[in-house]
């Protein structure tokens, strides 16, 4: 069970350069163990869910907004905004921009979905600073990954995948969708930008959940649109990874105390890769919530997350 909803005892804007300032917020006990929200999309934005998944009187809750979503600006809901400064490399520095400015030494990573990817490649970076890893929907944005969403899903939602199509030229439907999505994204024509944003969203909540309902849909047209665009400019550069460079440098979590938490019926992020990152990294336990897909909210996975913070919130201070 989640804790009671709380509100900010802190929040700010930081210059992180490159015209880019990020909203940030501090719940929980100011003088408690650190801990930061890594959120997923990319350009998902903090949301309000995830201060409920620590004890705050345990934990210095830690979240922000990623560049050009949510309260950070500039927003990619803007078609003037640039985003070749919009990089996985960027948000790492810009994770350590904030850490510094926080006065923070080693904080509890928290990261799900794609703040899964991000978390670990800040770990692999800077492991000094990472006391431990709660990681949910487990993904390394693989290139196999990226093909199972917009490709190989297909099957499992036929509907669905056909109206997905639909959204795109009949000429790019057999090709690279992400492509052909991310240029209608970046039309100058305003009404071609939002229907390609509201058809990248259904296509992506409809295999969210496991639940017959779904989560709702985000109510902000702003908001599906920066998250449509920062995914596609994302996915189609395959987020400036190597293929499977998280899992070749798994070695670099040694010592790194952690739990993967993993929805046994997740769509979004087959069982494989948290299982094949189980198998690499020693010291992080592997976690399968059954009858549960990708969102945090299906039938378990509060309890086993709001289960791995409250244990590292009472263990000594170990790892690194």
């Amino acid at each position: 069970m989640r804790y009671p909803d709380i509100e900010p005892h802190a929040n700010g804007r930081i210059d992180v350069g490159d015209g880019q300032m990020l909203s940030w917020e501090a719940c929980g006990n100011p003088d408690g163990r650190p801990a930061v929200v890594l959120h997923g999309g990319p350009g998902s934005g903090r949301g309000t869910r995830s201060r409920r998944y620590f004890d705050p009187a345990a934990y210095r809750i830690i979240r922000f907004d990623q560049r050009g979503c949510g309260a950070s600006t500039p927003s990619v809901a803007d078609f003037e905004t640039d985003l070749s400064t919009n990089t996985t490399w960027h948000l790492l520095g810009d994770l350590e921009t904030l850490r510094v400015h926080l006065g923070i030494d080693r904080w509890l990573v928290f990261g799900a979905s794609w703040g899964s990817t991000l978390a670990l490649l800040y770990a692999e970076q800077f492991p000094l600073h990472v006391r431990a890893l709660v990681l949910v929907g487990v993904t390394t944005t693989r290139q196999s990954e990226i093909d199972w969403l917009y490709r190989g899903l297909a099957p499992m939602l036929p509907a669905q995948w056909e109206a997905f199509r639909q959204g795109v030229p009949a000429a790019a439907r057999e090709g690279d969708l992400v492509a052909a999505y991310r240029e209608l994204l970046n039309s100058p024509d305003p009404a071609i930008r939002a229907a390609a944003a509201r058809d990248w969203h259904a296509w992506d909540t409809a295999s969210s959940s496991a639940l017959p309902s779904g989560p709702s849909a985000p109510a902000d047209p702003r908001m599906v649109l920066a998250r449509a665009r920062i995914v596609t400019h994302y996915f189609h550069y395959r987020a400036w990874l190597e293929d499977g460079v998280i899992l070749a440098n798994a070695g670099r979590l040694s010592g790194i105390p952690g739990v993967m938490i993993q929805g046994s019926l997740d769509l979004q992020a087959p069982l494989v890769t948290a299982w094949e990152l189980s198998n690499v990294w020693t010291d992080g336990e592997l976690v399968i919530v059954p009858n549960s897909g990708h969102s945090t909210e299906d039938t378990g996975m509060t309890d086993a997350i709001v289960a791995a913070t409250d244990r590292f919130a009472r263990l000594p201070d170990a790892g690194r």
